[in-house]
């Protein structure tokens, strides 16, 4: 990398408009007020700091949550500017945390790749937090707060206002860098306790993509006494030891990851791909180390590309002769875990949280860079058995697709015998738009005939699961496609699955688990979700599955009736109840009446829903590996930490919808 020009002045942050709006609407600039939201404002702070690693300009990243429920960042980077802004008349930092679209980043010279490029980061956090403070290093220290308070006269609330212009202390000081401190507004969020695995997660994941990055997380919410928790991650091998990290627990097909790295125009790009004996395939994509779930060009460009180069290898391998036809790229990615790494500038993210790269011109610098990748590593003769492995599995992946195109042209047909089974099975709403129609996926016939009788037939349909749907994470397609449960979910859907689920035939915009609050209704749960997430991601990726929290307990005592979700919310209920009170408690959906069921349940204006989302796509790979693949050790192991599968974790948010 060329030596980075150090000149780094407040005239290089650029205005697009002021602060407004935010507290008003934070939706708009975090996508929610829940458990999502609140990372987001830490996320935006961290991605500063990254900017100044990915960029040649820091080496370490120190994040602390503390007692009080606030959190700091500090890195040892340039340091926001502190002179004059010259349009503003005030320093750098206080532009930077009180103008909406304020930064360097929007001036090339100053960042060549950069995750916040939406610019709003350090003001939002600003704006939607109780107060703030900033100390940045640049030979003294400077220092400067900001609060959010209720105006007296007006009683509206004014936020992020600072307590004054930014003060130089005169401190001397060799460090260099930003300290931002800060603390979210009960007054915004639900909930203002952050999430150790959640943020430690998202760090270890940026410690994967920046090469020799370190990164240090303290937790200081322990007891008196005790010393804070503490997690460091530095890894030498970067997206290499992530490839890794990302297969334990599954077979790898040969022993080491493999991967290229280079520049196309303007773009740097990186990959790295291993290959396992699973049968799904897993890309992990990132656009200046924002995750891209939702894909993009540059994923179109990099799956082009190993697919055109893989099939110019089988060529050249003699495992393909010239009367042959190419391979499908399915073939090829069956067990494939790649991490794809694009660094870019004039990134133009789909949507407010970055989930999908909307740059056309990216699609073909990857794929060439692709192309070209496996055309080098394939001329090392030592990596040659490695990719006579890849073209083994991929023919008899082939094999399989083959065999089962029949199942799968019956699986989606409209008039096939699945679909003619349903009618005994499903009862479908007589709704005609898919984004007020919801499909509860019931455990068992006798709660599917309770949840029938209480459903609104207007938009609520009912598919009672006769037993446990197959766990896809051990299967082939030709497998799961026999499965008459796993059949019956995709026909009632009606939007196929794979790489051919066409989101716009989705027949129900809420897909609703409901089990039994017991081990065979987690594990069905846990099975449903594992097919969600390998084959029609995309309902996760937008939302659209959920799962339905019946309660518990009913507390009663004559007329008066309250419910009980969890252990936690029964006492509170006994003291509404008073004395005199009554328990019962449910051991399955079957015991309530229809009338108990859509009242605690299935009525949208009462009802607890869980929406699962992934908010770490690796992480969630790691999760479904563990607790659904073949390694028995790896499950215990994942057990004994999450034993609690009522836990609401970074994967999702309760909701009532």
């Amino acid at each position: 990398m060329a030596e980075k020009e150090n000149r780094y002045s407040a005239e290089d942050i650029k205005i697009l408009e002021g602060l407004d709006a935010v507290r008003l609407r934070p939706g708009m600039y975090i996508g929610s007020t829940g458990v999502k939201g609140l990372h987001h404002i830490l996320w935006e702070i961290v991605d500063n700091a990254i900017d100044e690693a990915a960029n040649g300009f820091a080496t370490r990243i120190e994040v602390r949550l503390y007692k009080d429920g606030s959190a700091s960042v500090e890195d040892n980077g340039r340091g926001i500017p502190t002179d004059i802004h010259p349009k503003t008349g005030v320093s750098g930092v206080e532009v930077v945390f009180t103008q909406l679209h304020a930064g360097g980043k929007f001036d090339e010279h100053n960042y060549s790749f950069s995750g916040g490029l939406h610019g709003v980061g350090a003001s939002v956090t600003n704006a939607l937090s109780e107060w703030l403070r900033v100390e940045v290093y640049r030979g003294t220290v400077y220092k400067m707060a900001f609060r959010s308070y209720e105006d007296p006269a007006t009683g509206k609330i004014l936020s992020g206002v600072p307590d004054g212009h930014l003060e130089n202390t005169k401190q001397k000081t060799e460090k260099s860098g930003t300290f931002v401190h800060f603390k979210p507004d009960a007054r915004v969020f639900e909930n203002v306790t952050f999430n150790f695995e959640a943020v430690s997660k998202r760090l270890k994941e940026l410690a994967f993509l920046n090469k020799g990055l370190e990164i240090a997380l303290y937790d200081e919410r322990v007891p008196e006494g005790r010393a804070p928790v503490c997690v460091n991650y530095k890894f030498d091998g970067g997206l290499h030891d992530f490839a890794e990290y990302l297969n334990e627990g599954k077979t790898p097909l040969y022993a080491e990851p493999i991967g290229y790295k280079t520049e196309r125009d303007g773009i740097l790009i990186e990959f790295v791909i291993q290959h396992t004996t699973e049968f799904t395939e897993s890309l992990f994509s990132f656009v200046n180390n924002i995750p891209t779930p939702e894909g993009g060009y540059h994923e179109t460009g990099f799956r082009t590309g190993l697919t055109k180069s893989l099939n110019d290898v089988a060529r050249s391998l003699g495992a393909l002769k010239d009367k042959d036809a190419n391979l499908l790229g399915e073939d090829f990615r069956e067990g494939l875990t790649a991490i794809l790494s694009v660094k870019m500038k004039n990134v133009q993210f789909e949507g407010q949280t970055k989930t999908k790269l909307g740059n056309p011109e990216a699609r073909v610098p990857v794929e060439s860079a692709t192309t070209e990748g496996i055309a080098k590593l394939f001329e090392n003769k030592a990596l040659r058995p490695v990719f006579e492995e890849i073209v083994k599995k991929a023919q008899g992946a082939a094999r399989v697709r083959l065999a089962a195109r029949q199942a799968k042209e019956v699986a989606r047909a409209k008039n096939s015998i699945d679909n003619l089974t349903l009618v005994g099975k499903l009862a479908s709403c007589t709704g005609k738009k898919p984004e007020q129609n919801e499909l509860f996926i019931v455990e068992g016939d006798s709660a599917g005939g309770t949840a029938k009788q209480a459903r609104v037939r207007q938009y609520q349909a009912i598919l009672p699961l006769r037993g446990k749907p197959l766990n896809v994470e051990k299967k082939r397609i030709d497998q799961v496609l026999a499965n008459e449960e796993i059949r019956t979910i995709i026909s009632a859907l009606g939007a196929g699955y794979g790489s051919d689920f066409a989101f716009d035939d989705l027949k129900f915009h809420k897909v609703i688990i409901l089990s039994d609050a017991d081990q065979d209704g987690m594990h069905i749960r846990c099975i449903l979700l594992t097919f969600f997430f390998r084959y029609m991601r995309e309902l996760i990726n937008n939302g659209n599955v959920y799962i339905g929290m019946p309660p518990l307990y009913k507390v009663y005592k004559k007329d008066v009736v309250e419910y009980a979700y969890d252990d936690a919310e029964l006492q509170k209920k006994i003291e509404i109840v008073g004395k005199g009170y009554q328990i019962q408690r449910y051991k399955g959906l079957g015991e309530m009446s229809a009338e108990q069921l859509w009242e605690t349940t299935m009525d949208p204006a009462r009802r607890n829903l869980i929406q699962v989302n992934i908010e770490d796509a690796a992480e969630a790979e790691q999760m479904v590996t563990a607790l659904m693949g073949d390694r028995v050790e790896a499950r215990k192991e994942f057990l004994a930490q999450n034993a609690n599968f009522n836990k609401v974790d970074s994967f999702i948010d309760r909701v009532n919808v």
